[in-house]
């Protein structure tokens, strides 16, 4: 079956053409496909990066116009659970023991939610203490082109390897997904377990 992917990361995307494998830029909210035109979609940890519980259901709905009736959908966000039933993800049990510190190159622009408030920023492997927060992304860089890059990037207003950036991310509780998903017009959710530290479901357009 022919297949097509998309990510918002021109990197990533390159990354695919290189793999021989058929790729675009685009947004999320706005795919460049005819509706209608797919048995199936997969959304992997996208939804949970949009910062309002209208554009995670605007997400959503972009999906499922792409699909064919009788389509089926698989999304993954991440999950507020990361321990479940007894049973830590990945993700806590890679974890270190201390604390990370953030690094002085750290850029640590403040986000603010809805309310005004400043959003946490989590410390890596450990359990979520919040719902909307920004989780440090450490950029791998050669130390030696770092500060050439440095200075054109700041010009460029690009990312700077070698620093640490932060992105917001909306942890799903328990059933959230699922009442998301129902909250669009001919839909039905046809499977939703826990993964790893994710929350996922199956949905089909009918």
């Amino acid at each position: 079956f022919p297949q097509i992917g998309c990510d918002r990361s021109k990197n990533l995307v390159d990354i695919c053409g290189e793999r021989q494998f058929e790729a675009c830029v685009c947004d999320a909210l706005s795919v460049p496909f005819r509706s209608g035109s797919f048995d199936a979609c997969i959304s992997i940890a996208v939804i949970h990066h949009f910062a309002t519980e209208e554009r995670r259901l605007a997400a959503i709905q972009e999906l499922i116009s792409l699909l064919k009736a009788g389509g089926k959908a698989l999304i993954y966000v991440w999950a507020m659970e990361q321990e479940y039933k007894t049973n830590k993800s990945k993700y806590l049990k890679e974890g270190k023991t201390s604390k990370e510190a953030i690094p002085k190159n750290a850029k640590c622009d403040q986000a603010r939610q809805e309310s005004g408030a400043a959003l946490p920023i989590h410390t890596n492997r450990t359990a979520f203490d919040s719902q909307d927060l920004l989780v440090p992304w450490h950029l791998k860089g050669n130390n030696q082109s770092r500060n050439n890059e440095a200075t054109s990037a700041k010009e460029e207003n690009q990312l700077v390897p070698g620093s640490v950036y932060h992105r917001y991310y909306h942890v799903f509780r328990e059933g959230e997904l699922e009442a998301l998903c129902t909250r669009v017009t001919g839909v039905a959710v046809r499977h939703s377990y826990h993964d790893q530290g994710n929350w996922c479901v199956i949905i089909e357009k009918l």
